[in-house]
């Protein structure tokens, strides 16, 4: 039997792929954040299918259960909010699964950042504005950060950056981001991505810290800053531009 890390996407329970809502159908034990994952993906679950809240428990306590179904010779479905590539404590459980020889697969999903983007109406590459998006979270109750990826490092790539778990400190980092990309830099927050109860919040580094606190967001946010969101005098993609030899061939012999 195998456990499924899937990635539940971010909020909006028609994102999950294919793939992760069919080995939902099937599964007899589903994992699942109660505060992040929606309700009705339980529904895609068999009618007698061990459901778990995992809100409250430990890590060792999720694991626990991981290997007991899997003992019992059920397929487990761990529901990951996201992706599970991004913060998802994959990591950690994946490791103590290797260690009990326990067979895993990781299903990825809709990662949040991707479904503000899409909320926002913005592509994150904008040819000669942005071609780097740097994926990271802020530090204040949680693991610290490793040398050389704090914000002031961070910051002075002025690389696209999307921030999660960050949104209860929005002023310290938009003071902290406005020294590197200036204080009328872009950014937007997106609450609740994709969902019923979503919130989006636009602004520049200078004065979005009013916004997200006057809109009471303290969780569940995505932050972007990065000239790409006010970007509209660029030029086209090279990739579709006539002035391109669409008969030169890559060493691979495929079309460049």
């Amino acid at each position: 039997m195998t456990v499924y890390f899937i990635g539940a996407g971010p909020g909006a329970a028609d994102l999950i792929t294919v793939r992760g809502q069919r080995i939902l159908n099937r599964a007899q034990v589903c994992l699942y954040a109660g505060s992040l994952v929606p309700a009705e993906l339980l529904d895609c679950c068999p009618d007698d299918a061990r459901r778990v809240d995992t809100a409250d428990l430990t890590l060792d306590e999720i694991v626990a259960e991981l290997i007991a179904a899997h003992a019992d010779g059920h397929d487990v479905a761990r529901l990951c909010s996201g992706d599970p590539a991004l913060f998802s404590a994959v990591a950690e459980q994946s490791r103590r699964l290797d260690a009990a020889g326990v067979p895993y697969e990781i299903v990825p999903g809709v990662p949040a950042y991707a479904a503000a983007a899409a909320t926002l109406g913005r592509e994150l590459t904008v040819p000669t504005i942005g071609q780097t998006v740097i994926l990271t979270r802020a530090q204040a109750r949680s693991t610290p950060m490793p040398p050389g990826e704090d914000l002031a490092v961070l910051g002075r790539s002025r690389a696209t950056l999307v921030l999660h778990l960050a949104v209860a400190r929005t002023r310290q980092l938009a003071a902290t981001l406005a020294e590197h990309y200036g204080a009328d830099c872009p950014v937007a927050v997106v609450a609740n991505a994709s969902r019923a109860d979503e919130v989006v919040l636009r602004g520049v580094l200078a004065d979005i810290a009013d916004q997200v606190e006057a809109a009471g967001v303290r969780r569940t946010a995505v932050i972007i800053v990065g000239a790409v969101l006010g970007a509209d005098s660029f030029p086209d993609s090279y990739l579709y531009s006539p002035r391109r030899d669409r008969t030169a061939k890559r060493p691979g012999g495929e079309a460049d």
